[in-house]
């Protein structure tokens, strides 16, 4: 009687996986035309920032894209657990997996190497990956260029802050852009410049903010889902102002308050792209640029704040310079050459 299940169950078992296996075949060519995308990312899809904005980016190219593409995601995924989701979605026939972060990278490469026949993407990076993994890489020394006109106009104080996530990738842009931008209109100005060491402290954030207003900072900005935290602490200052860096901050209470423009990654772009060059056969090995000058960013004025803050010469001012941006990619190609000790 034991004998008979012990066979039966390892029947049991040999049915279950076989027609699991099958499953995950029927999935990756089911036929239907579709694109299947899985998004991982650290933190989640409403967090006014880095997370939402490619979460948004995916929902945007689903309707210029009907019917092109099937989408889920997963929130809140620390580094150690990103490999063991990205295979779940292998095992559920995902097409491209992208995991939306630097701190992935190596995750992402190792499952690159394991899974050959599925293309990957992490970024911000400007590395070109293996034959099926995507990097993108916003040049957001532009959108950090036009808030610094903006805040180096507007400051009284003639001081303004910055509170950056770590140094490196888009968020290096980010503040180097808009240290750039400021001095242009503003050579005299003092910028106030730090990191919190995480993208998303918003206690660390809120600290350093505050931090920097009570040193005499009038205008703010900061980048990253942390920035929230920022944000909230510039709320709280009776003269101090913000300028943002995704267009979620403008329908946020605070935003509502404080935040005079905004500028975002429109990842829409992205996604598009990476449907068209799956769609021809491409899985990989190419890094996607996101700047004016591809449709990769978009910038608005606050409607509740413009009439009172932005002049008919600062408005000129930024669509003069988002038409040169547009006009030409690579125009700030020298913002790694700003020096923070000099400031």
């Amino acid at each position: 009687m034991k004998k008979l299940l012990t066979i039966m169950l390892a029947l049991l078992i040999a049915t279950s996986l076989f027609a699991s296996g099958s499953k995950e075949s029927a999935s990756a060519d089911s036929g239907d035309g579709k694109i299947k995308i899985a998004l991982i990312i650290e933190n989640t899809i409403d967090d006014k920032g880095w997370c939402q904005a490619m979460h948004d980016g995916i929902t945007q190219a689903m309707e210029q894209l009907p019917g092109k593409i099937e989408y889920n995601y997963s929130e809140k995924m620390a580094v150690v657990d990103a490999g063991s989701m990205a295979r779940q979605y292998v095992a559920e026939g995902y097409d491209l997996i992208i995991a939306h972060g630097a701190q992935y990278k190596n995750t992402i490469l190792e499952m690159a190497e394991e899974y050959p026949d599925v293309s990957f993407a992490f970024g911000t990076s400007s590395e070109i990956g293996p034959e099926n993994v995507f990097t993108y890489m916003p040049e957001s020394e532009e959108t950090g260029y036009i808030n610094g006109i903006i805040a180096g106009t507007l400051t009284k104080a003639n001081i303004v802050g910055l509170v950056g996530p770590v140094d490196s990738g888009d968020a290096a842009r980010y503040n180097r852009g808009y240290v750039l931008g400021v001095q242009s209109v503003n050579p005299d100005c003092k910028i106030l410049v730090a990191h919190t060491g995480s993208f998303s402290d918003y206690v660390k954030s809120s600290e350093v903010a505050t931090s920097q207003l009570s040193n005499g900072a009038d205008m703010m900005t900061g980048s990253s889902q942390q920035a929230i935290g920022a944000l909230r602490a510039t709320a709280e200052s009776p003269t101090a102002m913000w300028v943002g860096q995704d267009l979620a901050q403008l329908t946020t209470p605070e935003g509502q308050a404080k935040c005079i423009a905004a500028s975002s990654y429109d990842y829409a772009a992205v996604i598009v792209s990476l449907v068209d060059k799956l769609e021809n056969g491409i899985k990989g090995g190419e890094c996607i640029p996101m700047n004016f000058n591809n449709g990769g960013f978009i910038f608005e004025f606050n409607p509740a704040l413009e009439a009172e803050w932005v002049t008919p010469e600062l408005k000129a001012k930024v669509e003069d310079q988002i038409a040169a941006f547009q006009a030409s990619a690579g125009v700030l190609a020298d913002w790694a050459s700003v020096d923070y000790s000099t400031l």
